[in-house]
């Protein structure tokens, strides 16, 4: 996890686009005061307004009021959980990008997370980078998601595997795989051109769209867990395929 210091040394980079233009607000559910801070300030240093809460009554509470543009929402929270204000917050929008942070381990609640309409999670302790990552994504999903659909942005199906870029869901045969965004960036560029073999570095392109470096090793285990989610579905889920020395491809 990046350190505080760390985050202080990074050069303060702002939205793109216009400045007469409102910086989106994102807000911060976490009851842990140094996570929290951090998060927040990882926030401000990428040029995004942040609202943070240490309680889920005073979040809902607020967002009952306005919503903000994004949400960073911790599961274990004093008075109300994240579970359920994830739940209150979809019946509300259903566009809302919603980001769970967790230090509970049981694939449980990162699933029930997933189903009640979370758009991706992370375990504690996890990395700032990854998360601004994963912010950005999210928010770019977000601001085109009233308009009409690009070619890229249309289902994709192979066979029993289906992806939709614009919802971040992923399904195979009819059950929804729980992916992260990461995860789901990363398949699709690997179902773009079946049977074509990807490097890691151009798999770095695809999960990675903002150029964070990672290493292959970052690579081969993404793909690791994605295969581990596939089979805990199918048990013969066997679609990507690693190339010694050349990568990954998906099977036709």
């Amino acid at each position: 996890m990046a350190t505080l210091r760390q985050l202080l040394a990074t050069p303060d980079r702002l939205q793109s686009g216009s400045m007469s233009t409102p910086a989106r607000l994102i807000a911060v559910v976490e009851d842990e005061a140094t996570i929290r801070e951090m998060v927040s300030l990882a926030l401000g240093k990428e040029g995004y307004r942040t609202e943070s809460f240490d309680d889920g009554v005073r979040a809902w509470d607020a967002f009952a009021r306005a919503l903000p543009d994004l949400v960073i929402l911790d599961i274990g929270l004093p008075r109300l959980d994240g579970l359920e204000i994830c739940r209150r917050l979809r019946t509300r929008s259903d566009s809302l990008p919603i980001i769970f942070v967790t230090s509970r381990e049981e694939e449980f609640d990162r699933v029930l997370g997933l189903e009640i309409g979370a758009d991706d999670y992370l375990c504690k302790p996890f990395s700032i980078r990854e998360l601004m990552a994963r912010v950005k994504v999210l928010l770019r999903r977000a601001s085109i998601g009233d308009a009409p659909r690009a070619s890229e942005d249309q289902l994709m199906v192979f066979g029993p595997l289906t992806i939709d870029p614009l919802r971040l869901t992923v399904s195979w045969d009819g059950q929804a795989v729980p992916l992260t965004v990461t995860e789901i960036l990363l398949l699709q560029g690997l179902t773009r051109r079946p049977g074509v073999v990807k490097s890691r570095e151009q798999l770095m392109q695809d999960a990675y769209p903002d150029r964070v470096a990672v290493s292959d090793r970052t690579i081969d285990s993404h793909v690791k867990r994605i295969r581990r989610k596939f089979q805990a579905i199918d048990s013969a889920f066997d679609q990507i395929e690693g190339v010694y020395g050349a990568g990954y491809r998906y099977r036709e």
